[in-house]
């Protein structure tokens, strides 16, 4: 490594601000640290309100450089905002896997998926007060077939300063091929890319944070592997959280989010950025 290059300052952002009281408390403590300098918020879900977005505010006007952004939500066990939205499954989103089916299929409608993004961005603008930062979707729904065009079409339109959140590694072929999860993240966002590109839409160059959870492995080793290859301006997404009944109730990710937090707030991770010549100031 050249000693004397700059150091690459690259995004950090935790996803789901929103999801639960739990959540949103360990993504504030996080940012007050310095240790997260974004955050993408979920607007349909239970704990989003004045004061959990107050103190959001209040914790992010402390740090330099810390962007806001909406999470996007298209997925079970959330409910759409508007009201005519389709396909639903008892009143619900898809879960994941069948929306991502459902846009490979070409069964969606890119207007109603527009429309619905286009409520989600008011929301978010009512509660905040301006347009979201940024703009990414909870299990990377933004990228899928079909979907990713009513996404960048309400993002144009209700938020064309925002950039918007891809998928895709830095890696040689080689290294990416051994992550099933990140290699299909990849494939969706080359054509997420070239559709950003077409509407004028910023992106962040390069990604990284996926990894299959339900293993819950060293966190702090899986971040060293992140920050491999990963140039100026690329992202980490990560799921820092504290596990309460409410998240329990809403989403699989738990005690996992719990070890990603306790990682990121010691002293462990500062020194690994030192060691990567990486900030998040």
């Amino acid at each position: 490594m050249n000693d004397a290059a700059p150091p690459r300052r690259i995004w950090l952002c935790a996803d789901d601000y929103g999801i639960s009281p739990g959540v949103n408390r360990a993504i504030r403590d996080l940012i007050e640290r310095g240790r997260l300098n974004a955050t993408s918020v979920m607007v349909v879900t239970p704990a989003i309100g004045r004061d959990e977005v107050a103190a959001l505010q209040e914790a992010a006007s402390k740090s330099p450089r810390c962007a806001i952004g909406l999470h996007v939500t298209l997925t079970a066990p959330f409910r759409p905002l508007t009201m005519h939205f389709k396909p639903v499954d008892g009143g619900m989103f898809l879960p994941f896997p069948k929306l991502l089916r459902a846009g490979l299929l070409r069964k969606l409608d890119p207007e109603i998926i527009r429309a619905e993004l286009v409520v989600q961005l008011a929301a978010f603008k009512e509660l905040f007060g301006r347009a979201p930062d940024f703009v990414d979707g909870h299990q990377h729904a933004q990228l899928f077939p079909q979907v990713r065009d009513g996404f960048l079409a309400a993002v144009k339109a209700a938020a064309p300063d925002a950039w918007v959140r891809q998928g895709g590694r830095n890696q040689p072929l080689a290294k990416r091929l051994g992550a099933p999860k990140a290699l299909l993240l990849d494939i969706l966002s080359a054509q997420f890319r070239k559709r950003a590109a077409r509407a004028g839409l910023a992106f962040n160059p390069a990604f990284a944070g996926a990894y299959d959870f339900s293993r819950a492995p060293d966190f702090g080793a899986l971040m060293t592997q992140f920050l491999d290859s990963l140039p100026d301006g690329g992202l980490v997404m990560c799921h820092p959280g504290f596990v309460d009944d409410v998240l329990v109730s809403l989403d699989p990710l738990t005690t996992q989010r719990e070890h990603e937090h306790k990682y990121l707030a010691s002293e462990d991770f500062p020194r690994l950025l030192a060691a990567n010549k990486v900030t998040l100031g």
